[in-house]
């Protein structure tokens, strides 16, 4: 097996889009972008995009591959070049860039610029200014269609699926496809890649040649899903819970297929939004599926779930085994129901203005070890608040796993502790076993080593 790592020397590309047409104040805060503390970012986040066909999934691990990998911000009279050095020649097609990753480079390039240079995130403390930061992100992404009805299905899953459940995924996408959703994932691998590919299908065979496949994603994670091939619009957010809440306000209805920890986090986080008293009454279209292979998947989250929040909070999700064709119906069918509740309350198709997110789902939550051990995990606190903590569990461990910051707090200081209520710690110690002896934590082929102790 050939492990030669394969680069491009030089290669300078210009922008399209929106990125053509820059003001000269633009062109200055991006080259102070490139001069920067910011630049290291930057430069991660390219190679993630560059890397997009390599199993790599730990940033370090990337970084390590291309020491001399490097980009350079080249200011031009029609606005910003790019010049890479050493760049992976995966992306490269007889020496010219794929078209898909180009456009990528420069979604990177627009968010990383636009966070860095024109809004404070330190000062986002405020619920209502982070729900507008997150739309203002939205919007210069481009990713609404105007005239377009209500159509855009989240699918949540786990990057590290087995091909039963990858096939499936597909599947889904097909029939949601064939009934003109479009489809927004975290963009990567896996769940994330199997319902864009789908639904490509089903646009094929119905002629949509516009459809949006939107990839949500994050400078921490991308390393671990960088954006797969059928992505046409790349976001990049800030944080995990700044590209949670993009997902829920972006998105019309939400399925979520096989996954591990980060699939978790995700569900944990949605019920903790449609639990809130204050949405009752709002439609949200939100199903668990998989193949029959899985069923035990969601079994086990369906316990937990119904232990840890109590057994009404399973009403606000329905559990569909094997079956694509009644997930994309059942779906498309309470797509329906949105576009009627917000037509009737002048609510916008584009933007979920109207959920209530509470602070402790907004605020970023950074997992060190004393922050992971002094959780609040007991079944006495209210539906929400726990929620949210458990929520903060699971995003720990896949910081732990794949994100540089938490990888590097687990080599120096070892594994989080998480600490709480006896029952509950052992029924989340099951959960996070029952993931790992199902793969679920890494890439397949793997060895995993817990980044975590549940004291029990």
């Amino acid at each position: 097996m050939n492990n030669e790592v394969k680069t491009i020397d030089r290669c300078i590309i210009a922008a399209r889009g929106g990125m053509t047409l820059l003001s000269q104040e633009e062109v200055n805060k991006m080259m102070a972008v490139g001069q920067g503390g910011v630049y290291e970012l930057f430069r991660k986040c390219c190679l993630a995009v560059l890397n997009c066909d390599a199993k790599d999934d730990d940033a370090m691990a990337v970084l390590s591959r291309y020491p001399d990998f490097d980009v350079n911000l080249v200011p031009r009279e029609r606005g910003i070049h790019l010049e890479f050095i050493n760049a992976p020649a995966q992306a490269f097609v007889d020496g010219k860039m794929i078209s898909g990753i180009r456009d990528s480079i420069f979604s990177v390039l627009r968010d990383i610029v636009y966070q860095h240079t024109e809004h404070g995130l330190d000062e986002l403390n405020d619920s209502f200014e982070i729900t507008n930061y997150v739309f203002q992100i939205m919007r210069r992404s481009e990713v609404h269609r105007y005239g377009l009805d209500p159509n855009l299905v989240v699918c949540w899953g786990g990057h590290s699926i087995n091909r039963v459940e990858y096939q499936y995924t597909k599947d889904v996408g097909y029939q949601l496809g064939l009934r003109g959703a479009d489809i927004c994932t975290g963009c990567g691998t896996g769940a994330m890649k199997g319902p864009m590919k789908g639904a490509s299908v089903g646009h094929a065979k119905q002629r949509i040649k516009e459809g949006r496949f939107i990839g949500l994603t994050e400078p921490g994670i991308i390393a671990a899903e960088a954006p797969n091939p059928i992505v046409n619009k790349l976001i990049i957010m800030p944080d995990i819970e700044k590209r949670l809440e993009g997902f829920v306000r972006l998105g019309h209805g939400i399925i979520v297929f096989p996954g591990g920890v980060g699939t978790a986090e995700e569900i944990l986080y949605l019920i903790g939004i449609l639990s809130n008293e204050k949405n009752k009454g709002q439609p949200y279209p939100f199903i668990m599926t998989g193949p029959k292979e899985s069923e035990e998947y969601f079994i086990q989250i369906d316990q937990f779930i119904r232990f840890a929040l109590g057994d009404e909070v399973a009403d606000l999700y329905e559990i569909i085994i094997d079956d694509p064709e009644q997930v994309a119906v059942k779906m498309m069918n309470g797509i329906d129901e949105v576009k009627q509740y917000r037509a009737d309350n002048e609510v916008s198709y584009f933007y979920n203005w109207g959920l209530e997110i509470e602070p402790s789902l907004q605020l970023p939550f950074v997992p060190t070890h004393e922050n992971m051990a002094s959780l609040n995990l007991h079944t006495d606190r209210p539906v929400g608040e726990l929620a949210a903590s458990l929520r903060q569990v699971f995003s720990g461990i896949v910081a732990g796993n794949v994100k540089e910051f938490g990888v590097q707090q687990i080599r120096e200081k070892g594994v989080y502790q998480i600490n709480g209520s006896s029952e509950l710690m052992n029924k989340l110690d099951d959960l996070l076993q029952a993931f790992i002896e199902q793969k679920r934590m890494k890439l397949p082929g793997s060895e995993y080593k817990p980044v975590f102790e549940v004291i029990k």
